[in-house]
């Protein structure tokens, strides 16, 4: 098998492919009318690029007749790859690559009740996090991992679902601002990754040491690597959420604490709350 096998498409899917054309072009567009450092640009594209590799490509021939290839596959599109794109900071820069009316359009539906609305869930400081573990661990199920891997329109669902959590989630964590204007106190995205990585690496703890065959449908579409009994790729799978996620989100821990840090060696987190508490406290008459 060449490269160019490796890149041909499992199952097509012209919607994804439109998706990552508009999204290609917003970004190039973007950067040509503001400035983006070289750095950021690099992890925009490799982040990108990784993405398509991992949504439309073989890789999922192998995920779907491999459990460790399966999680390695959503360790990139649910934590590592996400977390690379937001790093990039792409949000503005897209916006600058739309058309001046879009743009327009775009800035009066922020002010509608809708727009207001639509920010406020998908920034929400308990709903976000939650979306974000959920979706990991929703699809470790038995049964839905059986039905997503015999139904391609609910394997693309869980594709998607773990895509787009994955950047409401790092959207939150990475925000380099106090609050407000960001959706999450500082010290809380320091918090926040600790919480949402202990139900991961318990689930992962469990699957690596489980004694019986947790995922059979794995044997019924036929093992990619017949060498790998069951046991062993769940073992391999388990260790991946186990450690391999948590290095991640340790990431993440490390990043918001040096955000945090940094905010409050310029006093912007210390004086957000003396403010709060100046408008909270009563009036005293004289």
């Amino acid at each position: 098998m060449n490269v160019l096998d490796w890149l041909v498409p499992w199952e097509f899917s012209p919607s994804l492919i439109l998706v990552f054309i508009v999204c290609a072009v917003l970004f190039w567009r973007g950067s040509r009318v503001r400035h983006v450092q070289v750095w950021r640009q690099w992890l925009f594209w490799l982040g990108f690029i990784g993405l398509y590799l991992n949504l439309h490509t073989i890789v999922d021939y192998y995920s779907e007749r491999m459990f460790f290839i399966h999680r390695i596959q959503h360790l990139f599109l649910h934590h590592l790859l996400p977390l690379m794109v937001m790093l990039s900071y792409p949000g503005q820069v897209m916006r600058a690559g739309l058309p001046a009316s879009w743009r327009y359009k775009l800035r009066d539906l922020n002010r509608t009740r809708l727009g207001k609305g639509l920010q406020t869930l998908l920034t929400h400081r308990i709903f976000v996090p939650f979306l974000f573990v959920f979706f990991v661990l929703v699809w470790l199920l038995p049964i839905p991992q059986f039905y997503s891997m015999i139904d391609w329109r609910l394997y693309r669902v869980m594709n998607w679902s773990v895509v787009i959590s994955g950047f409401m989630y790092w959207n939150l964590i990475l925000d380099r601002r106090p609050a407000p204007p960001a959706a999450m106190r500082p010290w809380a995205r320091v918090i926040s990754p600790l919480l949402t990585m202990a139900p991961q690496i318990v689930a992962g703890i469990y699957i690596t040491f489980a004694s019986v065959d947790l995922y059979p449908i794995f044997d019924l579409c036929g093992r990619a690597i017949p060498s790998f009994d069951a046991l062993k790729d769940q073992a391999v799978g388990g260790l991946v959420m186990w450690v391999a996620a948590g290095l991640v989100e340790t990431f993440g821990v490390v990043y918001a604490l040096a955000t945090a840090v940094r905010l409050s060696a310029k006093g912007r987190i210390r004086s957000e709350v003396i403010e709060r508490m100046r408008l909270g406290s009563p009036t005293v008459s004289s």
